[in-house]
């Protein structure tokens, strides 16, 4: 029970890092308020995080501020925890989950960064095509902004998920939820470069793992990409390409969608493609677009 526990928390902490892209004293905050529950039900005579009830989740709750009370503190265990279940409900089909009913303190959102069209271009052309990684990193690349996936969505495509003619990629996004969204003429051409490539790499392999056939892109051994890769080949095409700024896969996917509600898309469309359950969740992308549309003033007329 508890090397199941110890394998969700680690997967739960690539998920934040590489989906949501928080920082590391943010993740190691998240679990620790998550190990620090399992703990207490533990002494509570519970057997495992699994059999948590509401009432649980209040009591551990007053019973952690009911001497030195702190709000940001208080909202950030209850996210943690509210994070921890509906992942686990996400990844391995959890029913429990205790933190339902209970509300989380409003805080102050942060504003995702983005990446500029000029940056997305320079990182895409350090890849060197005359390799199969460069090829297969550049069409990874193309389709992170083009179609603005999450990580997981992107390792688990497949071949047959692209309609090359049609021009729209089918995507299965969280929940098992497909959704349609339109690929552009680049993405297309960086795909159909890096194909050939791999149904080599494929060939040459001498132990392709499970549903190599049909997974779209593969590492040298003909295996699936993991989330892991993907944010380690994209911290080092931002790193080459002279990108300052803390570029994570998911940088790709805000730089999309912000560029689209920059150029007027109609914010359903964008929260469609995005595959987001409330249009809420999109419309931090209207503050960011803002955001960007302020400075570009400033950057042009400085203040004197």
């Amino acid at each position: 029970m508890a090397d199941r526990f110890q394998t969700y928390l680690k997967e739960f902490a690539d998920h934040l890092r590489l989906e949501r892209s928080l920082s590391k004293n943010t993740i190691s905050s998240y679990c620790s308020d998550i190990s620090i529950f399992a703990d207490w039900l533990k002494d509570q005579g519970r057997k495992s995080f699994e059999e948590a009830t509401a009432e649980d989740v209040d009591s551990f709750i007053s019973g952690k501020f009911s001497t030195a009370s702190s709000p940001r503190s208080q909202s950030r265990t209850i996210s943690s925890l509210k994070a921890f279940y509906k992942f686990l409900k996400i990844e391995y089909d959890f029913k429990g989950n205790p933190l339902e009913t209970i509300d989380t303190p409003k805080i102050t959102r942060r504003l995702p960064d983005v990446l500029s069209v000029e940056e997305i271009d320079k990182i895409l052309s350090t890849c060197n095509l005359a390799t199969y990684e460069g090829l297969r990193n550049r069409a990874m690349l193309e389709m992170l902004y083009s179609c603005g996936l999450r990580v997981s969505e992107l390792i688990n495509l497949r071949v047959s998920d692209i309609f090359f003619k049609e021009q729209f990629v089918r995507i299965i996004g969280k929940g098992n939820k497909q959704r349609l969204v339109p690929i552009g003429e680049f993405a297309i051409s960086a795909v159909n470069n890096y194909l050939p490539e791999r149904w080599s790499c494929l060939q040459s392999s001498k132990n392709p793992g499970p549903g190599s056939d049909e997974t779209l892109f593969l590492n040298r051994r003909g295996r699936k990409m993991t989330r892991v890769m993907v944010f380690t080949i994209v911290k080092k095409q931002a790193e080459l390409a002279g990108i300052k700024k803390d570029v994570h896969p998911h940088t790709f996917r805000h730089s999309f969608a912000t560029h689209l509600v920059e150029n007027g898309a109609d914010l359903r469309a964008v929260q469609d493609m995005l595959g987001h359950e409330s249009i809420l969740t999109t419309e931090i992308y209207t503050h960011v677009s803002s955001q960007q549309w302020m400075k570009n003033i400033l950057d042009h007329h400085p203040q004197r």
